[in-house]
């Protein structure tokens, strides 16, 4: 192509198109500058490996919380803003059950139950960790999913049932509201403090493993999120309630005239979505050993990201999202301050959909 051409192109190029040339653009060197800094040694190969680890491990929890938010859209057609919230329910219910366990004779009962917001004791004296109190932490963990739910379904009952019928723009609204009232409803009962709610991480280094020690609690996160996510594709794939799930997503009406009971799948829905943001925000805490009132909505803009960056209402599309966010707010670390590690997850995002409007699943719409 000539110059003439070139330049030519270059006029007729959109705003859009132009602005997401230099995002790829930018991209594209970052790319070469990684494998340049692997090269020459600049970036040690075992920073590179820990960076992955760390972006898969994000991507786990973002990918639990993304799926839930992704069936909520897919068979309820709204965007759900109270699903960060639910993150925060089952984190504060799944500790608060490990606590009251795993404490026994260590503190009292009601600094125990409201997560030792009296400061009379720390989560080390109390051994809260996957070695220390195994069978505390798996009651959470279990705890965490169905308190969530049990939240899920009244919410349900009490906001959504009545607005079965409203506009998505009307659902998206109650859901802000439900958001804020759960927030604040736990900001009542334990405090607006952030705390330190898990001891320090066990590790695990056989000398036959290569690399570093294993943190045991992002193992046990990374083993909890992936049986979830091969249980949910199972669920989906091979059991009826899950073809129903796929059938309603598809349309709902030709579902409720073939017998298919909607309530009941919505229900399902309801349980699926709110058990995995539950565990999500339990094993969130677990990993970085911190709570607070804040935590799902500090989250929320990452899930939805991964949900549309994958493509809205396909669950697989929310895991490759997650993957991608996780993997590139941990990478950007490389060029960037942790503080802004986020502004090259959305940047990408903004690079596919300027390309692929329809994300990365080409916009199908069905579980």
């Amino acid at each position: 192509m000539s110059i003439t051409g070139l330049q030519t192109g270059f006029r007729d190029l959109s705003p859009q198109a132009a602005f997401g040339l230099a995002l790829a653009g930018g991209v594209v060197v970052l790319a070469a500058d990684l494998v340049r800094l692997v090269v020459v040694g600049e970036l040690a190969f075992d920073r590179l490996l820990s960076l992955l680890w760390n972006g898969l491990v994000d991507s786990l929890y973002i990918g639990l919380a993304a799926i839930g938010l992704s069936m909520t859209y897919s068979i309820l057609r709204f965007a759900n803003f109270s699903h960060g919230d639910l993150l925060t329910v089952g984190a504060f219910s799944g500790w608060t059950v490990a606590y009251l366990f795993g404490g026994i004779g260590a503190a009292g009962f009601g600094s125990r139950l409201l997560l030792n917001a009296d400061g009379g004791t720390s989560a080390r004296e109390l051994g809260m960790s996957v070695l220390a109190s195994p069978l505390a932490i798996l009651l959470g963990l279990v705890a965490a999913a169905g308190l969530t739910i049990l939240v899920a379904l009244a919410i349900d009952r009490l906001v959504y049932k009545r607005l079965r019928r409203a506009d998505g723009i009307t659902l998206l609204i109650a859901s802000v509201g439900v958001a804020l009232s759960l927030r604040y409803l736990i900001a009542i009962v334990y405090t607006q403090d952030t705390r330190g709610l898990v001891a320090s991480a066990p590790f695990w280094n056989p000398s036959w493993l290569p690399g570093g020690p294993i943190n045991l609690h992002e193992m046990t996160l990374v083993v909890s999120a992936l049986a979830l996510i091969v249980g949910v594709h199972l669920l989906l794939q091979y059991t009826k309630l899950g073809k129903s799930m796929r059938a309603m997503s598809d349309n709902r009406d030709l579902a409720l005239v073939t017998g298919i009971s909607t309530e009941r799948v919505i229900t399902s829905t309801w349980m699926i979505g709110a058990g995995l943001a539950g565990v999500a925000g339990y094993l969130i805490v677990l990993d970085r050993s911190q709570i607070t009132i804040n935590l799902g909505w500090f989250l929320l803009l990452l899930v939805f990201a991964a949900v549309i960056l994958g493509g809205i209402g396909s669950i697989y599309g929310a895991l490759a999202g997650s993957l991608v966010i996780g993997t590139t707010i941990n990478l950007s670390l490389i060029w960037i301050p942790s503080d802004l590690n986020q502004v090259a997850a959305f940047a990408l995002m903004i690079l596919v959909l300027i390309y692929k409007p329809e994300g990365l699943f080409e916009g199908v719409d069905t579980a």
